[in-house]
């Protein structure tokens, strides 16, 4: 499989069950309705974890332009691939939010909620400040890279032919998707984040999760939406970006030997 496709199918999956879980949670009538935060951590936790698996082993599952462009700064990943990933992640993303839309098509029309609606695609910050958010967000994304090529270097050791197969995965990233383990180990990760961090701004910490079903909601006929919030859509853009590059040097400057 095309990495860039692969790429295009695993944050489809992600949104799918990541922004499934928060709809599950927050439209009426669900089976899930009423569900608390745990819910939603585990269920995009789980969500990570079967992207990973899916299409780990043909791109690498970065899955989030911020993994994408901290590899490329630190020498781990062509800048020439760098456009191409980060398109195809955005247009999975909003693929993802399509399919989230078609599966409670029957529960837009019976929530009231503009806000929780736009919740089920994007984030916003529980309190309108946009340095704290920014602030959140650059430590949530610099905790997910760091800890992604962390949870890789544990599985270092793994036979060099069985790595020579991974064309087209990073080298950071190859010992963690040639574990039958390691995507298990980053879908705790983004739970963890997620509990210990996600409260104030809904933790984006990926510019594709958040722009991609953002358009989505944006587009879509959504019964009784209300606006799409771009005025802070520009927060999980930028700082999933720096905070993505800072996890990266970090990385880097401890474990460069």
């Amino acid at each position: 499989m095309n990495p860039y496709l692969a790429e295009f199918i695993g944050t489809a999956i992600l949104i799918l069950l990541g922004n499934g879980v928060v709809a599950n949670v927050v439209l009426k009538q669900s089976k899930g309705q009423n569900g608390d935060w745990m819910v939603i951590t585990t269920g995009w936790g789980l969500g990570v974890a079967m992207a990973v698996y899916s299409v780990g082993r043909i791109s690498g599952a970065h899955l989030n332009p911020a993994v994408t462009v901290a590899l490329a700064s630190i020498g781990d990943f062509s800048w020439s691939q760098v456009p191409g990933y980060i398109l195809a992640q955005i247009a999975g993303g909003a693929t993802g939010a399509t399919l989230v839309w078609l599966t409670y098509l029957a529960h837009w029309a019976e929530t009231d909620d503009k806000a929780g609606k736009l919740a089920c695609f994007s984030t916003a910050p529980t309190i309108r400040k946009t340095g704290p958010a920014l602030i959140t967000e650059i430590i949530g994304t610099a905790m997910l890279v760091f800890g992604v090529l962390a949870i890789g270097k544990i599985g270092a050791g793994i036979p060099a032919a069985e790595l020579e197969a991974l064309g087209n995965v990073p080298p950071l990233l190859q010992a963690l998707v040639a574990t039958w383990w390691s995507p298990l180990l980053v879908g705790l990760l983004v739970v963890s984040i997620g509990l210990s961090l996600g409260g104030p701004t809904g933790y984006a910490i990926n510019p594709a999760r958040d722009l991609g079903p953002r358009i989505a909601h944006q587009l879509l006929p959504i019964a009784g939406k209300g606006g799409s919030d771009w005025r802070y859509a520009w927060v999980p853009i930028i700082a999933p970006l720096i905070g993505g590059v800072a996890g990266a040097f970090l990385y880097r400057a401890l474990f460069s030997a």
